[in-house]
């Protein structure tokens, strides 16, 4: 029995739905992915077996390759949020964790690229944490 997860952008022009399991889970810190998303790491999702449909807005996605690497994103044109986004010819489904809007029931496998690590990036576990915008 297989795992089902819809997801969508920002703003909710773009849906989808997947259908399957995840085999990976990384939060990958690669000097691309801070780019990408502005933060500390991007944390994807990878599966050589689910299966992607969009159930709305496919035509307002766009793809990214960085020339000469095989970093490459999707994402809304509108809102400009990370969409999954199949590669490597079909053989891999890249999805952020973020977009999803069900419940993944795994924990990252691991921190990946750490050596591109930023360097605001550490023990950032011991920092104060509230429940909502500090007052």
């Amino acid at each position: 029995m297989s795992n089902r997860h819809q997801g969508s952008c920002l703003c909710g022009e773009i849906r989808f739905e997947i259908d399957g399991d995840f085999e990976r889970f990384f939060l990958c810190h690669c000097e691309h992915c801070r780019k990408d998303t502005g933060s500390a790491h991007a944390a994807n999702l990878f599966s050589s077996s689910a299966k992607l449909q969009w159930t709305a807005g496919e035509d307002k996605i766009t793809q990214f390759t960085l020339p000469g690497t095989r970093h490459a994103r999707s994402f809304c044109r509108i809102c400009g949020s990370a969409v999954p986004m199949v590669q490597m010819g079909g053989a891999l489904l890249v999805v952020p964790a973020g977009s999803l809007n069900s419940a993944v029931d795994l924990r990252p496998d691991a921190h990946i690229f750490v050596s591109s690590r930023a360097g605001w990036d550490r023990a950032l576990e011991k920092l104060p944490a509230f429940e909502k915008f500090p007052s």
